[in-house]
């Protein structure tokens, strides 16, 4: 199991036209005070056009997430999107982690009210966008999925589940991470 090290540090990274930037100050502020490292904002990147899938009207998140490249060891890239998410076998995901390399994407869009036609909330947006990168990040530092449906690391099969668990690791998750209890 790796656990955040000090000299890791997570790069923020944009594929694509994020419609609200403040999104990635938000992100940085808040994954320092979880994961206790520094978090940086890195230059944005397009999204390789041939990971959309026209017939889906999404972009398949392995293409995607093989555009994120590291340059160092201690380097953990979170990449951002606007667009819909899918892999193969799911109508959609929030995100995908690729342990090994160390780096994950979240996706915005279904994370908004908007998506399901109702007025914006920038709170809840923003909640749900901290949980979805807490919990990717999570599996970047080696966690698996929990069976505790308020822990970040549980399952989001919906956005109600994303909703209920919230952004922390529950205590079983937090030791296996060596993050001390608040």
């Amino acid at each position: 199991m790796s656990n955040p090290e000090q000299s890791d540090t997570i790069f923020l990274k944009s594929l694509g036209k994020v419609s609200d930037t403040t999104v990635f100050n938000f992100l940085e502020a808040e994954l320092n005070k979880i994961f206790k490292i520094p978090v940086q904002i890195d230059s944005p990147i397009p999204v390789d056009p041939s990971a959309y899938n026209e017939k889906r009207d999404q972009y398949y998140s392995p293409i995607i997430l093989k555009q994120l490249s590291k340059k160092e060891r201690h380097e953990i890239i979170l990449g951002v999107v606007e667009v819909d998410l899918y892999v193969e076998g799911l109508n959609f995901i929030f995100g995908q982690a690729d342990i090994r390399n160390r780096k994950a994407i979240i996706s915005l869009a279904r994370l908004r009210q908007e998506y399901y036609g109702r007025k914006p909330n920038q709170n809840l947006f923003q909640k749900r966008t901290l949980t979805e990168a807490v919990h990717e990040l999570g599996h970047v530092y080696g966690l698996s999925h929990c069976l505790n449906p308020q822990c970040v690391m549980f399952f989001s099969n919906s956005l109600r589940d994303t909703d209920v668990k919230g952004y922390e690791f529950c205590k079983t998750c937090r030791k296996k991470m060596s993050i001390p209890d608040r």
